[in-house]
């Protein structure tokens, strides 16, 4: 159960090790269930549909674009093959290039080498984090040529579908005008990244279990590695268990922060969190409106936001205070970051999944459904209808601060 869990909501947390203790046929069903869970069920369903018979009907459609966050029933098709291709083109790539490098380096022979370049780059493009090496990914820290084309699927998947085909569709134009939605994505994501990278060599550069043991290149390309797959992806190419505090607390945030909305990332999205700095940002300006861009983001827009990062945060917090007394055995700090990571879908663990008792496993279960179907999702589908209204009561102002 927890494994399948894990695998259908890209978390890759696991209480067993992925690459001993299943089959060959047990592994394919674990990157089954993260190749389906990673994009949705639904468009899973729908790109069947479209493969099979090419008609998609207006409710299937309708779903497809709640959940790929298409603009208009209009675009749902060309998202849906959108998916598609660029999760075969990327996967298939990144696969290959992985299966020539690990039969070069690791002396594999070619059917395996291409098994295992096949399920990491499914696993990193959904952004699943499951290895079938005990290790994970440590053993090739100092290898560029595996840690960056992994770094290349988690970032594509991450982004998600919109701004892809955004990106995609205006490739070849010099001075293209991005909507507020892929400038927040791109510009938040990369900010995340750089500012990852340099604080996690500031702080581990000179710890012998992480950084401190790498060359000054290799420091720097993995302290990279690990801020890209912080952000939900799972991979781990230094010791987490390791790391000193700042660290912890480090990944604390860009696991809850995580990935962009509507692709195989999880946290409460790039764009929540950016939207609101951009929010407090006009109220420091005295704004009337959260403009970007010459656009005017509505209040709706940004109460969904804060709403979302709330209710995030209640989840992450109640979490926390049930697992603390089943587990009081166990170091804070850890059990805060296995909470986090479960949550926000990223699956990276200080080591203690294993030891974890049945019933905080449970907790840690409940967690990554919650977190990959959407806290707002769960409370309005858990919520009495809403009553619509004939008026409105007049406004006041409380004293806030």
């Amino acid at each position: 159960l927890f494994t399948a869990t894990s695998a259908v909501c890209v978390t890759g947390l696991a209480v067993v090790d992925t690459g001993t203790y299943w089959s060959p046929l047990g592994q394919g069903l674990v990157m089954a269930l993260f190749q389906l869970g990673g994009f949705g069920m639904m468009t899973s369903a729908t790109l069947m549909g479209l493969l099979i018979g090419g008609h998609m009907k207006l409710r299937t459609r309708m779903l497809l674009q709640s959940e790929t966050h298409a603009l208009s029933l209009g675009d749902v098709r060309s998202v849906a093959r959108m998916v598609l291709v660029v999760t075969v083109l990327v996967e298939s790539l990144v696969a290959l290039w992985l299966a020539v490098r690990f039969s070069m380096t690791m002396g594999l022979g070619w059917d395996e080498a291409l098994w295992q370049g096949a399920f990491h780059s499914v696993s990193a493009y959904n952004n699943a984090g499951f290895s079938t090496w005990p290790d994970n990914v440590m053993s090739h820290v100092t290898d560029g040529w595996v840690l960056w084309p992994l770094m290349l699927a988690i970032v594509v998947g991450g982004l998600g579908f919109p701004v892809i085909t955004e990106l995609w569709a205006n490739r070849r134009k010099h001075n293209a005008h991005w909507s507020i939605h892929t400038t927040l994505t791109v510009w938040g994501s990369a900010a995340l990244v750089v500012g990852g990278t340099v604080a996690l060599w500031l702080v581990e550069q000179d710890n012998p279990k992480t950084l401190g043991a790498l060359g000054f290149v290799d420091q720097w390309q993995a302290a990279l590695f690990t801020s890209v797959s912080a952000r939900t992806a799972g991979f781990n190419a230094v010791d987490i268990g390791a790391l000193e505090l700042e660290s912890l607390v480090l990944h604390y945030v860009l696991m809850f922060i995580g990935g962009g909305s509507a692709g195989t990332a999880g946290g409460v999205k790039v764009t929540t969190v950016f939207l609101l700095l951009l929010v407090v940002w006009s109220e420091i300006r005295g704004l009337a409106d959260v403009e970007l861009r010459g656009r005017r983001i509505g209040t709706q827009v940004q109460r969904q936001a804060l709403s979302i990062l709330v209710l995030s945060g209640a989840a992450v917090s109640l979490g926390l205070l049930v697992i603390i007394p089943m587990a009081e055995e166990l170091p804070l700090d850890k059990l805060m970051f296995e909470v986090v990571s479960a949550f926000a879908t990223v699956g990276l663990s200080t080591g203690i999944t294993a030891d974890l008792p049945p019933g905080a496993q449970l907790v840690i279960i409940s967690l990554m459904y919650a977190g990959r179907v959407g806290v707002v999702t769960l409370a309005l589908a858990l919520a009495m209808k809403q009553v619509p209204r004939a008026f409105r009561y007049p406004e006041e102002k409380p004293i806030v601060g």
